[in-house]
């Protein structure tokens, strides 16, 4: 059992605001289990690490003993959520939000306890809406306010169209808030104004506003965007587990410490800042701690023995020692005659420029299967397969195939 600091303590952990925390402790000391609520809209299949620190959070909730209510916004995908965006964003199909829908089903109880999750759908409420019901909806807020929203602001100021549809998602956000009689929702610091609109609109339908609890959008593997698969600098839930173990031992040594913040279970903040002094201090390598994390990321989303053979096969090319094999196989189109070593480095994403892959050359920092290469005319022709390494955490089993 927890006491109410303990836990505002553990919901404070990696929060970006909260809305407000003397409703939230009263609403604690109050000993009933709280549902806790945030909504995914499935545009797309498949969940990264940046969307697990939503739902990290809810699980923190849950093992204090409150409900999480996993919401999928299949209605509302079908408006497309305008946040953040600077051109109306297509809408779903609904065969393309109830496929999405069943994929984001299969992958949240990697980190939801089921039999503390309220698996919903906003479809439930929304289906069963006439048109009257909408107009009832959209007439309790103003155009005005709307415009408030700084991306709607900044469109409207460049004179960029915004689609009637677009001013409804935040109201239905808000109204899933009524229908779910929410105690707190979270969101990321992009969904601020969507969830304090739930706050208002509960009030107009005679509820207790809803908390508000905002996380941080989380930094993807490049150091400098937001997580996000069209950028590619993300970790997939469902990915095997040597890419996610060889995907978080590239993270930058400083953002690891965000990252085991917002995404770690097994690290308290109080062990995080002992690990980090130990760093600090040159007593402690910061890939141990990074490679700690790794084993988490793989154990909770695989399990424990899969973990150890994604581990055993990163160590293997770091090392020089262990089964190469482990490691993922990726085929690269060259041609017939051969690429040069600092192209083939390229080709592969190992070096972002042949510049960059001679100036790596001539630092004797590339390897090909353990061996340092110096020769920058040595040709790699169509059949090879082994491991190339640039640095001491780049590096990529590869096949070469004809393109």
């Amino acid at each position: 059992m927890f006491s109410v600091e303990e836990s505002l303590a553990l919901i404070g952990r990696g929060a970006d605001e909260l809305i407000k925390h003397d409703d939230l402790e009263a609403r604690l000391k109050l000993g009933r289990p709280l549902r806790i609520k945030a909504g995914f809209d499935p545009t797309a299949p498949d969940l990264h690490l940046g969307h697990t620190v939503l739902l990290n959070k809810m699980r923190q909730f849950q093992d204090l003993g409150h409900t999480a209510i996993f919401l999928i916004g299949d209605f509302t995908g079908m408006i497309g959520d305008p946040s953040g965006k600077n051109v109306t964003r297509k809408p779903l199909s609904r065969e393309e939000v109830l496929t999405n829908a069943q994929t984001y089903a299969d992958q949240v109880y990697k980190i939801l306890d089921r039999d503390k999750t309220e698996l919903r759908f906003n479809s439930e409420w929304f289906d069963r809406m006439s048109a009257a019901d909408m107009i009832h909806l959209a007439a309790r807020h103003t155009v005005a306010r709307m415009i408030e929203r700084d991306d709607f602001a900044k469109r409207y100021a460049a004179q960029q169209p915004i689609a009637i549809h677009e001013f409804l998602y935040p109201l239905v956000q808000a109204y899933d808030s009524v229908a779910l009689r929410a105690d707190a929702e979270l969101g990321g610091t992009d969904q601020k104004f969507n969830l304090l609109m739930g706050r208002s609109l509960m009030e107009q339908y005679g509820l207790p506003p809803q908390i508000v609890l905002t996380v941080p959008l989380l930094i993807g593997l490049d150091g400098v965007q937001k997580m996000s698969k069209s950028l590619g600098n993300y970790i997939g839930v469902s990915e095997p587990p040597i890419d996610i173990v060889t995907k978080t031992m590239k993270v930058d040594d400083d953002l690891m410490w965000r990252w085991i913040e917002l995404l770690s279970f097994d690290i308290s903040i109080a062990e995080a800042r002992k690990l980090r002094a130990d760093v600090d201090a040159g007593q402690l390598n910061p890939r141990d701690v990074k490679l700690r994390l790794a084993r988490e990321f793989a154990t909770r989303f695989h399990d424990a023995a899969a973990a150890e053979k994604a581990i055993a096969g990163w160590q293997a090319v770091v090392r020089g020692d262990g089964d190469t094999t482990l490691l993922p196989l990726q085929r690269v189109n060259i041609p017939m005659e051969g690429l040069r070593i600092a192209a083939l480095l390229t080709r592969t994403g190992l070096t972002p420029s042949n510049s960059e892959a001679m100036r790596k050359l001539k630092e004797h920092a590339v390897r090909v299967e353990g061996q340092v290469i110096e020769d920058p005319q040595r040709i790699f022709e169509p059949g090879f397969e082994g491991v190339l390494q640039v640095g001491k955490r780049n590096f990529a089993r590869v096949q070469l195939v004809v393109e």
